[in-house]
């Protein structure tokens, strides 16, 4: 049996996050607490990953007694413990399943959630109705969604690199969206509801108080340092799709199919992400 690699222990593991996160994620963390009002005191973080954003929170806001984190991933809780323990009581972590959470004995000022939710599809009314419940009088839930644009397949975003690097591996272009549906993997662009079909479902837990938008543009240096975003931010989701024996391949396939589009057009990729302000209805 060969030895994993690198590349695959971190995606097992969803490794190097911290760095991964700069690509991404990290703007979306920044903008959603520069929505944050007055003077909070519980500020709950829904897939808190490892910390980042409730750091930056407790750092923010000093009159922040409660950081609560709820996050699936073992390695990523982990991780965020260390990070956060300088900051002692005022922490809390929680083992979440975000698609059937547990009901928590408080109620936050702020609840936050951002570049997850399209990871609860098809259940994320359950996490509108959990924020309802926990919201404060006054709180707010500040969410951000992204909206690749879709083929007729229902793959974009991220799944076109991925299916650049099945072809670059063997499969026929036509048939990625067989061999997806076939290992059960749902694409990410799917995965994310259309702007609509949100406010529909958000609407009968909460009311939309505003929105923002932005262009979220990823640009890499290599592709080697996309490769290691793939992994982290990623996992094995799609990696699966490839037998064992290839799938350092295929995340180096991944990597050098960033790198070819940030040569060819000057960045990876581009879509629309919106920023919700939802509150009690």
């Amino acid at each position: 049996m060969t030895a994993a690699s690198a590349v695959e222990i971190q995606a097992s593991t969803l490794a190097g996050y911290a760095d991964a996160s700069r690509l991404r994620q990290v703007q979306d963390r920044d903008w959603a607490l520069d929505q944050v009002t007055g003077e909070p005191g519980t500020l709950i973080d829904l897939g808190s990953g490892i910390g980042q954003l409730l750091q930056a929170a407790l750092e923010r806001f000093p009159t922040l007694r409660h950081a609560v984190g709820l996050e699936r991933s073992e390695h990523r809780l982990a991780e965020a413990a260390v990070r956060l323990q300088p900051y002692g009581e005022r922490v809390s972590l929680h083992p979440a399943d975000l698609t059937a959470p547990e009901p928590l004995p408080l109620r936050a000022d702020v609840i936050t959630q951002t570049s997850v939710l399209h990871w609860l599809y098809p259940w994320e009314e359950r996490i509108f109705a959990w924020a309802a419940a926990h919201l404060a009088p006054g709180g707010s839930f500040l969410l951000t969604t992204y909206h690749p644009a879709r083929d007729a397949h229902g793959l974009g975003g991220e799944d076109e690199l991925v299916r650049d690097a099945l072809v670059a591996l063997g499969t026929p272009y036509e048939e990625v969206p067989g061999l997806l549906a076939r290992a059960d993997v749902l694409p990410i662009a799917t995965r994310t509801r259309t702007v609509e079909d949100l406010a529909e479902v958000i609407g009968r837990h909460l009311r939309v108080a505003g929105h923002l938008e932005r262009d979220a543009v990823v640009t890499v240096d290599g592709a080697a340092q996309y490769e290691h975003f793939h992994a982290a931010t990623f996992g094995d989701y799609y990696s699966r799709l490839v037998p064992a024996e290839r799938r350092a391949a295929f995340f180096r396939a991944v990597g050098e199919s960033a790198w070819r589009r940030q040569t060819e057009r000057g960045h990876v990729s581009h879509m629309p992400v919106r920023l919700w302000t939802l509150t009690s209805r």
